[in-house]
């Protein structure tokens, strides 16, 4: 394996002696200062931190010192500092993740959680001097060689940081909507397949209803997907560019999501992938039984989310312009596949039978957009250099629009044909549609698989250029650049969701951003506030969500006290989405209510210019809820309590709620 990566000649423990007795000193320093910290009551985020920098500084001059360094090749002391800050940050984001998660989920003492804390630290620290800060050797690597080193190290990286993360960090309202799926079992559901629910049923029957056992399948999924991605770059181009396209699988922003993240595009990113894998067996490698494959992955992908179906237009589109393809249209076994993938989505079927196909309806009026009939491209375009960041972006349009044809062999024409057809059919359909509507900006996400491949070949390329680099030449230089930058991004990102930062806000960063999270703490709030009012009323409130379903479901999740009655903003008429079937009405009552929202507004009106307080028995004005922990503001929630419900038969539109939605 050492030798795959392009190591077995770096010896990976050099100078043992010379880094045992520093290594030492510097986690005594750092545990002494952590402790000492703490003991004064400082915050975990602080002393962890301050512990880590005395650690660091002293590795670092141990580092230096010139008489000690290995070989430095040609490296300037200011990118050797530089590679160390990198080190230091992705260190500091895995010892961050590990003291949160048994801190705060295995509740062990601060003073024991830091010594595994300090072992993690050390470790990356030690193999990020050997083979980033100070590599050895003087041979110059290959490309392949140096690629390989690289890439076995992120990939690894990045799997380890969120195997820590997906625990600890809070879910966001969409998780908790797609557990509430898990809590009301059944064949579909109103806006979604049932495979997101399946999942997570199957995570928190095993770890329990906790942040990891909702992710767990998404962080499986994400596996699957890495390994399907590199069987299907191996058989395109070899083993080694299957490497690269994993790495860049690890590191592009929606990819990286999609593996920590439980929502159905973890599923579908990992169907797709298997698609493509047997569809190519099947079209390219001429292989029967793949169509076997292709079946079962294409059935479970659309019982994933619906999107996948465009992979099965280009599959027809691929099969009537490849001459040799061609020859499918008159074999049983593509049809053979069409009816093991509708057998397998049968459950969807039967569900929209019995629900007036609501599913299928509601899907089809989101073929176009979001409803805007509003001209999208640009706004599209934008939306593709953030899933891919712009790197990914350049080198998607390079390896895409029609290059050099030097090589015309038919095998390379067929291979780069199938690389157009599964990833341009899909895109050609959002570029279209984003001309009428605009377009989510995840939407896309999944058809950037099958470029994925070409841009890893592309990037195996590269050389040290003299004269005038193409622009093929600079984007591929760009990739490392872009690489760290999305390594720091996420690391900085995921530490400071679940520590934060000394010194730095949570409020005003960035606009939505609080709204969206921190709803564990949210929700210890909204109990107290259901126990005031449940002993100031001698009656047991209703705690009504005003959103679509994401603030319904999210403190359901979290609702961790005495169980509250939740009921979502269609009690009001407005759409609830699942919550329409859920709980369908609500009688009119004396019971008091408690309205909450992310946004003042979602508290007077709903849409069509609806105002709530109509429909209310003597309703409070809307408060704001400061939500703090450990002396730091984290978030506001705004709340409402009335002293009853009187109906939606008071539903009435109103000019301050008509003026409000025009402003």
């Amino acid at each position: 394996m050492l030798e795959l990566a392009g190591v077995a000649r770096r010896p990976l423990f050099p100078d043992r002696g010379r880094f045992a007795l520093p290594g030492l000193l510097a986690a005594f320093l750092d545990g002494l200062l952590f402790e000492s910290l703490m003991n004064y009551g400082a915050s975990l985020a602080l002393s962890h931190i301050a512990g880590f920098l005395a650690a660091a500084t002293l590795h670092y001059w141990f580092i230096s010192r010139p008489r000690l360094l290995y070989d430095l090749a040609g490296y300037s002391r200011r990118t050797q500092f530089g590679r160390f800050l990198v080190i230091c940050v992705l260190a500091l984001s895995v010892r961050g993740g590990i003291l949160a998660v048994l801190i705060q989920v295995w509740h062990i003492p601060p003073a024991a959680a830091i010594l595994p804390a300090i072992a993690a630290t050390a470790v990356i620290l030690y193999l990020g001097s050997v083979f980033y800060v100070v590599p050895t050797g003087n041979a110059v690597p290959s490309p392949d060689a140096d690629w390989r080193t690289a890439s076995f190290g992120i990939i690894a990286f990045v799997i380890l940081l969120r195997l820590i993360y997906i625990g600890v960090a809070q879910l966001i309202p969409d998780e908790a909507y797609y557990w509430n799926y898990a809590q009301h079992m059944d064949l579909s559901f109103y806006d979604h397949p049932p495979m997101v629910a399946w999942l997570i049923w199957l995570g928190t029957s095993i770890f329990g209803n906790s942040e990891f056992g909702v992710r767990v399948g998404a962080f499986l999924c994400g596996l699957i997907t890495m390994g399907y991605l590199f069987a299907l770059t191996r058989n395109l181009y070899d083993s080694a560019t299957g490497i690269r396209a994993v790495l860049l699988l690890a590191i592009l922003p929606f990819f990286f999501a999609t593996g920590a993240l439980m929502t159905t595009d973890a599923p579908l990113v990992a169907a797709w992938a298997a698609t493509l894998y047997y569809l190519e067996q099947a079209l390219i490698a001429n292989r029967e039984r793949a169509w076997l494959g292709v079946g079962i992955a294409f059935g479970l992908g659309i019982l994933s989310k619906y999107t996948l179906g465009l992979v099965g237009i280009a599959a027809l589109v691929f099969v009537i312009i490849d001459p040799v393809a061609r020859r499918w249209l008159r074999h049983p076994y593509p049809y053979l596949a069409v009816l093991l993938a509708l057998l397998l989505f049968s459950p969807v079927i039967i569900w929209n039978m019995e629900h007036g196909w609501m599913s299928i309806l509601f899907q089809s009026g989101r073929v176009r957009g979001i409803g805007d009939n509003e001209f999208g491209l640009f706004e599209l375009i934008l939306h593709f250099a953030v899933l891919l960041t712009p790197t990914g972006l350049l080198a998607a349009a390079i390896v895409l629009l029609p290059g050099n044809k030097q090589n015309n062999g038919s095998s390379i024409c067929r291979r780069r044909l199938f690389i157009m057809v599964f990833t341009g059919v899909p895109l050609a359909i959002f570029l279209i549609l984003s001309i009428f509507d605009t377009q989510r900006f995840h939407w896309t996400g999944p058809l950037w698989l099958m470029v994925l491949p070409a841009i890893a070949s592309m990037m195996g390329k590269m050389r040290n250029f003299s004269g005038n680099p193409t622009i093929s030449d600079r984007v591929t230089a760009a990739w490392k650049p872009t690489i760290l930058a999305c390594l720091v991004c996420y690391a900085i990102a995921l530490h400071y969701l679940v520590l934060g930062f000394p010194g730095i806000p949570y409020q005003g960063i960035y606009k939505g951003f609080p709204e969206h999270y921190f709803w564990r703490q949210a929700t210890m709030g909204i109990e107290q506030i259901v126990e005031d009012t449940r002993r100031q009323t001698g009656q047991e409130p209703i705690v009504v969500g005003m959103s679509k379903w994401s603030v319904a479901s999210i403190v359901t999740f979290y609702n961790r006290g005495k169980p509250m009655e939740i009921r979502s903003r269609n009690i009001f008429g407005d759409s609830g989405a699942m919550y329409d079937l859920w709980y369908p009405s609500e009688s009119p009552t004396t019971r008091p209510l408690i309205l909450v929202g992310m946004w003042q507004d979602n508290l007077e009106c709903v849409r069509d210019s609806i105002e709530i307080g109509k429909m209310l028995a003597n309703p409070d004005p809307v408060r704001q809820l400061a939500i703090t922990e450990n002396g730091k503001s984290l978030r506001g929630v705004y709340y409402r309590v009335a002293h009853g419900y009187l109906g939606k038969q008071y539903r009435q539109i109103s000019p301050k709620c008509a003026e409000e939605k025009h402003t």
